[in-house]
């Protein structure tokens, strides 16, 4: 199950991690967000142990959906080190949010 990510837990969650992190930006009522949510939570089982996969609900956690400039939900974001090296606005296929995880590996 993806990680739900809060503004308090993001730094150490994402930004320390030493393996790559996928980051789902949403909010309860965005409708495509409920269309990325299940790639989102198959992706955190599949990658379990290799990559850390979360969930930060826009509504309740702002500080870093402005610092990295989410505009529109969904947004994807990958990190590697501590840095952004994706970026996914919208709906996508779960295998362009993999074969970015995948790319890091």
């Amino acid at each position: 199950m993806a990680l739900e990510i809060t503004d308090a837990t993001f730094d150490e969650v994402v930004l320390k991690s030493d393996k790559p992190v996928l980051v789902d930006f949403w909010a309860a009522w965005c409708g495509p967000c409920r269309m990325v949510g299940p790639i989102i939570e198959q992706i955190s089982e599949e990658y379990d142990g290799k990559a850390v996969i979360g969930k930060v609900d826009v509504d309740a956690n702002q500080e870093f959906a402005a610092k990295y400039g989410v505009r529109n939900i969904p947004t994807v974001l990958v990190f590697q080190n501590g840095e952004v090296v994706q970026r996914q606005v919208g709906v996508s296929p779960k295998n362009v949010y993999t074969e970015a995880l995948d790319a890091l590996m």
